[in-house]
């Protein structure tokens, strides 16, 4: 019903910038992508929210990549983007873009503060960004 197909990602060091792509087809309900996101997961921690962008244009970030990261959509090549910018390691994760009706999330303790655990019904494959030091 909904297929996500991401692209980008890659290995670059410190203060470097990456893009990632998400390609997004429905077929049937389009509102199942009035909520599309960008999550990260590092090997033993819990999946990360980075950045959601509803329909009406609204976005959120979480802390740990507010005034670094951009998410943003080309509604007419069906396509969502993250462009990441000032790269820290501690930004090397595997990447998804992920879609829902709504934008879910509950908070959880993390290292450095709250992190929002999404709920997404539909996931792209996974697409590994390293930031070396």
């Amino acid at each position: 019903q909904v297929q996500l197909v991401a692209s980008g990602g890659g290995s670059v060091q410190a203060g470097g910038s990456l893009r990632l792509s998400c390609e997004v087809s429905v077929d049937g309900d389009t509102s199942n992508t009035d909520c599309l996101g960008w999550v990260r997961q590092v090997p033993g921690k819990e999946r990360e929210k980075v950045a959601t962008i509803q329909s009406d244009g609204f976005i959120t970030y979480a802390d740990s990549v507010k005034d670094r990261f951009t998410i943003s959509k080309d509604n007419a090549k069906n396509t969502l983007y993250l462009l990441m910018s000032s790269l820290k390691p501690e930004d090397t994760a595997m990447y998804y873009c992920a879609a829902d009706k709504f934008c879910r999330e509950s908070g959880a303790p993390g290292e450095g503060g709250t992190i929002w655990i999404p709920f997404f019904d539909y996931w792209s494959q996974g697409i590994q960004a390293n930031v070396s030091s």
